[in-house]
């Protein structure tokens, strides 16, 4: 229900601000709008303000202003001013950029809103790197906390929290460019500085691979045992919770993370792999032999001992003024379109896969699940879908936006409108490439159901 609820909330609120953008310019410039409506199909609502009709449609998937126009219907001498088709080609293309500005300023607000309000998320304090990584490579050990980062400007920028290095690591890794660390301990003594060759990732887009690469570690974690499940492969080996793991197979052990990852790892041929932990409960330290049973998901085995594992993370409040958060907000928009951009860039030349593609069913279950996560979280998955819907409008493709914008570059440049053949071929072209990549995002959300990507 909650997931319902939530993805109905993120495409009312953003297919009205899209419609609202072209409708509230259109009234400015002098346009007679005679329809504003959310959805499309069978009328379930409409009320008549003024000269509009205002609509809430059965298929709530998008909308539409319609606007006076001799295109579509005759129009009477009097309102012959008032057509859309009449106006100059400022005026034209101001209603047209109208829908997807608006999406990008909402975004900003969200963005904004999410800073002022603040959120606790982890401390930039780093679990161990996996082995090989560019974390590893760089020297980052279990327990360096992140202070800042540059891009090799020297210009250094604080980095709030974990999730603010998350972002900053995949930006780079993104841009194929190396970001310089400033490092110190937990307790934020001897401070140091490495640099992350993300340059040499070659990422083109940020899947399992690409993070395996870089190695991004998780949050410091104490390697202490929390809840053991009766009848689990933990409690059978006798751990407790409480009992602070030291070394694994005579590994030294300083954090949660190797841990982990050693207990997938543990399997060998269907079975489990023995494991020899020695803990200390109290003053005393213990040796037990630890046996994880076998998970199958796929074609992917590991292994699990029913049991938590590693203390919480240390948390910190994120929190910005008014003018800070404002322009914090109108960073991440920029960053996040300009890496949309590239990344619809590399899937139309092959470099990326057209499984970072999403429909409605990916999108609805992102939606229940940052709304299960907060307030915060919440608005900053709106801000997500908002400039995404603002980004994919302004490409120049026939039937959105953005198509319509370049036939008006057109007329610009030639002094003369597209021919109405010209648009009824463009208008069936863009048509067989949306089905197309709807077609293909929808494939995909079914695929990630089903668990095949």
């Amino acid at each position: 229900m909650i997931t319902i609820l939530a993805f109905i909330v993120t495409l009312g609120l953003l297919i009205v601000v899209h419609e609202y953008g072209h409708y509230r310019v259109a009234v400015a410039c002098g346009v007679k709008v005679l329809r504003f409506s959310v959805g499309f199909g069978r009328t379930l609502w409409s009320r008549r303000r003024g000269e509009t009709e205002f609509v809430v449609a059965a298929l709530p998937l998008g909308g539409y202003v319609r606007m006076l126009d001799e295109r579509e219907a005759p129009v009477p001498p009097h309102e012959l001013h008032r057509a859309f088709n009449r106006q100059s080609l400022v005026k034209r293309t101001a209603i047209v950029a109208a829908g997807p500005i608006a999406n990008l300023l909402l975004a900003i607000l969200l963005y904004a809103c999410a800073h002022w309000i603040g959120i606790e998320e982890p401390k930039a304090i780093l679990g161990s790197p996996s082995a090989g990584s560019v974390f590893e490579r760089a020297g980052v050990q279990a327990g360096d906390w992140v202070r800042a980062y540059a891009d090799g400007d020297d210009a250094w920028r604080d980095i709030a929290s974990l999730n603010d290095l998350n972002w900053q690591v995949i930006r780079h890794a993104l841009n194929q460019q190396p970001m310089q660390m400033s490092l110190t301990d937990a307790q934020g003594r001897g401070q140091r500085r490495v640099v992350l060759d993300l340059d040499r990732v070659a990422a083109r887009e940020i899947d399992t691979e690409t993070l395996r690469k870089i190695g991004l570690p998780g949050a410091f974690r104490e390697p202490v045992m929390g809840e053991v499940r009766t009848g689990g492969p933990a409690a059978a080996a006798g751990l407790r919770a409480g009992d602070r793991i030291e070394r694994i197979d005579g590994a030294a052990i300083v954090d949660a993370q190797p841990v982990f990852e050693r207990i997938r790892a543990a399997v060998r041929d269907g079975a489990g792999v023995t494991m020899n932990w020695q803990v200390r409960r109290g003053g005393e330290s213990l040796d037990i032999v630890v046996t994880p049973r076998v998970i199958t998901e796929g074609a992917r085995t590991f292994g699990r001992i029913d049991a938590a594992v590693g203390t919480m993370p240390e948390r910190v409040l994120v929190r910005s003024g008014p003018v800070d958060g404002l322009a914090k907000g109108v960073q991440r928009t920029w960053d996040m379109s300009v890496l949309s951009l590239k990344m619809l860039g590399r899937i139309v030349i092959g470099e990326a896969s057209v499984r970072n593609l999403n429909g409605p069913l990916t999108i609805a279950d992102a939606a229940g699940q940052s709304a299960q996560q907060g307030l915060v979280t919440f608005i900053g998955f709106l801000a997500v879908v908002s400039l995404s819907i603002g980004v994919l409008n302004l490409l120049p493709l026939p039937m959105l936006d953005g198509g319509h914008l370049m036939y008006y570059l057109f007329e610009a440049v030639t002094g003369r409108p597209v021919s109405d053949l010209w648009l009824a071929r463009l208008q069936r072209g863009g048509v067989a490439i949306l089905l197309l990549v709807m077609s293909v995002a929808l494939y995909n959300d079914v695929a990630r159901l089903l668990g095949l990507h």
